[in-house]
């Protein structure tokens, strides 16, 4: 009967940490990325006893010694996934996790909210560990935004332009052309067009004046047959600003510009001008293949990096360690890949994984563990109520 006292504290045992883990799973209920954790118990090695006079395996009897908490196995299923505020709010949809750097050391977990930390590196708001993104050979490394915080000044080489200078037309001008010289500095400059068939049929004056209206240069542009003579289609220009170096930019009318009569309305204007100024940057943001991409107040953009995802082949033996990262030292390797619709994943910005608690199931759980534990804590009660009357018989004897 003592043996029967021992199992029924074993029961005692194991439904205990049983119901532990149901209070870890229901307690991170709200926990984003949490995966929960289902209580596997097995039966204690067993005994054997041969009866006396008899021999062979059928006339043993076994006895049982009870049950052990033998391990949780996670579940992985998906958790919804819930748009968030954060530029850098990252979770996956389907297989894979994020990686990253603890130091030489890497963990795992299904989504994450990642900032721009004091050294420069992409790294979770909570924790600091670094997002890791994939390097050129395929490893590990942390994203670095050092000299990512700026977009540097190009000045202006090419300004086109497109549609049609009617002849008919008189003082026909564009304002508002933008150029910028090698510091970022913008100047906005209008270009005049004026007949000159006098001298030559087909012929226009041009004048670039600056936001001031002062004269920055005059020249001449050809058409024969109504489209723009080449060798006489582009016209260099010379701005020299006052804090900036001199800058000499070309407007180019040979590809799309025509001057066909449409009475005294023109069309003409500015199709395409490159150059740009000093540019801040104004939002961050992880495209359809993983990339962090940059993008800046000038309208320029960047690409920082791929962020990598990993892929175990048995995701159980992963161990939870807090902060919704996963430990991977107990386990193989992991593929890394980039983000995708196949086996890894896909990566989506702007959006956080929640827990996949399911109240429903953890409460049928709940009700039997209490049950497992409340029938070991009967088994107890009765054998030492058994041993009691024992005790007393030898007093009564």
């Amino acid at each position: 009967m003592l043996e029967s006292i021992y199992i029924g504290m074993s029961g005692l045992t194991a439904y205990s940490k049983g119901l532990q883990t149901i209070s870890n799973n229901v307690a991170n209920l709200n926990t984003a990325g949490f995966k929960t954790s289902t209580p596997r118990f097995a039966d204690l090695y067993y005994g054997q006893q041969f009866q006396q006079g008899a021999s062979g395996s059928g006339n043993a009897g076994q006895f049982g010694s009870g049950v052990e908490y033998a391990y949780s196995s996670l579940n992985f299923a998906q958790g919804d996934l819930r748009a968030s505020n954060g530029q850098l709010d990252l979770a996956i949809q389907g297989n894979g996790f994020l990686s990253l750097l603890d130091g030489s050391t890497t963990r795992y977990a299904r989504t994450g909210q990642f900032a721009i930390g004091n050294d420069g590196f992409i790294e979770d708001k909570s924790t600091g560990l670094k997002l890791a993104a994939l390097t050129s050979s395929g490893s590990l490394g942390p994203i670095s935004m050092t000299g990512k915080q700026i977009s540097p000044p190009q000045a202006t080489q090419t300004v086109e332009f497109s549609d049609n200078l009617s002849p008919a037309s008189t003082n026909f001008s564009i304002p508002n052309v933008n150029v910028y010289d090698a510091n970022g500095g913008k100047h906005t400059l209008t270009v005049a067009f004026t007949p000159d068939s006098d001298i030559m049929p087909g012929r226009w004056k041009v004048t670039v004046t600056d936001e001031n209206n002062l004269p920055v240069q005059e020249s001449t542009l050809q058409f024969n047959g109504g489209i723009p003579e080449p060798g006489r289609d582009k016209i260099d220009v010379t701005l020299k600003p006052v804090d900036a170096p001199a800058l000499t930019f070309t407007l180019d009318f040979s590809s799309g510009v025509t001057a066909f009569s449409a009475g005294s309305s023109s069309t003409m204007r500015v199709s395409k001008s490159d150059g740009y100024a000093t540019g801040t940057l104004s939002s961050m943001n992880i495209d359809a293949d993983g990339q962090l991409v940059l993008a800046y107040s000038n309208g320029q953009s960047d690409t920082v990096g791929t962020v990598a995802l990993a892929s175990f082949k048995n995701p159980q033996q992963l161990v939870q360690i807090g902060n919704g990262f996963f430990d991977a030292s107990h386990t193989a390797p992991p593929d890394y890949g980039a983000s995708s619709s196949g086996a890894i994943g896909q990566l989506m910005a702007g959006a956080t994984e929640a827990s996949n608690v399911d109240l429903s199931s953890e409460f049928g759980q709940l009700i039997l563990i209490q049950r497992g534990f409340q029938a070991s804590s009967q088994v107890v009660t009765a054998a030492n109520e058994m041993i009691m009357q024992l005790f007393q018989m030898r007093g009564q004897g």
